[in-house]
C-alpha cells in the first residue's frame, strides 16, 4: 500500500519509512508532483494535521497522512503550543528558545510537555493518533544533537536535555516516536 506522507523532509521519511517496513510505501509530496504551501490555519495541533492531511487528500485522493508538534509549557498557559515553530515570529530555532527563555526567566514552574498528533486520511476515514512526553524546560541552552527545542527539553526521568541525548536515547521518550507507534500499530491491524 502506497501512503502520501504530507512532508518533503526526507530525514523524516526515511524515518518513519523504517518504521513501517516494508508492508506500506511511502511517497513524498514532492513525488506525487505538489509544490507550494499546505495551510496550517488550525488553533490545535489536531486541526492543523487534519487540515494538512485533507488538504492533500482532497487534491490526490490518496491515503495521506501528516504530522504537527507543539511544546506547551505550564507558567505559560500552554504556549508556544501551535505556535511551536515560529513562536519568534520566524522559524529560526535559537530565536525561538531564546523567547522561551526570557518568558520563563521569572518562572519557578518550568513543567513543560511536548506533544505529536498524525492525522491519517483515507476515502473511507479520518485518524488522530497522539504521542505525548512530559518533562521540563531547561534554565539555558544544553548539547549539540536534535533540532528546534531540544537543547531546552528535559523529558521527565532525565537531567539531560533532548540534545545531549543519543538518537537511540532521544527515541525511547520521543513524543513523535509513540505518536508514530499508534499510527503504524494501526496500519498493520487495519491494513
Amino acid at each position: 500500500m502506497k501512503i502520501v506522507f504530507a512532508t518533503n523532509n526526507s530525514n523524516k521519511l526515511a524515518e518513519i519509512q523504517n518504521a513501517l517496513g516494508n508492508d506500506f510505501e511511502l511517497v513524498s509530496l514532492k513525488e506525487i508532483g505538489f509544490e507550494g504551501e499546505i495551510p496550517e490555519t488550525g488553533r490545535t495541533l489536531e486541526a492543523n494535521a487534519l487540515q494538512k492531511a485533507t488538504y492533500i487528500f482532497d487534491r490526490y485522493k490518496a491515503p495521506v497522512f501528516a504530522d504537527d508538534t507543539g511544546l506547551e509549557v505550564v507558567s505559560l498557559n500552554g504556549l508556544p503550543g501551535v505556535d511551536t515553530a515560529h513562536y519568534s515570529g520566524s522559524r529560526d530555532a535559537d530565536a525561538n528558545m531564546n523567547k522561551l527563555l526570557s518568558e520563563l526567566k521569572f518562572h519557578d514552574n518550568r513543567s513543560a510537555a511536548f506533544k505529536t498528533v498524525i492525522a491519517f486520511v483515507t476515502a473511507e476515514d479520518k485518524k488522530l493518533f497522539a504521542g505525548e512526553i512530559q518533562g521540563r524546560i531547561a534554565k539555558a541552552k544544553s548539547g549539540k544533537a536534535g533540532f528546534g527545542y531540544d537543547p531546552l527539553f528535559i523529558p521527565e526521568g532525565e537531567s539531560r536535555t533532548f540534545a545531549e541525548m543519543t538518537m537511540e536515547e532521544k527515541k525511547q521518550k520521543n513524543h513523535r516516536v509513540r505518536a508514530l507507534k499508534k499510527f503504524t500499530a494501526y496500519l498493520k491491524e487495519t491494513y
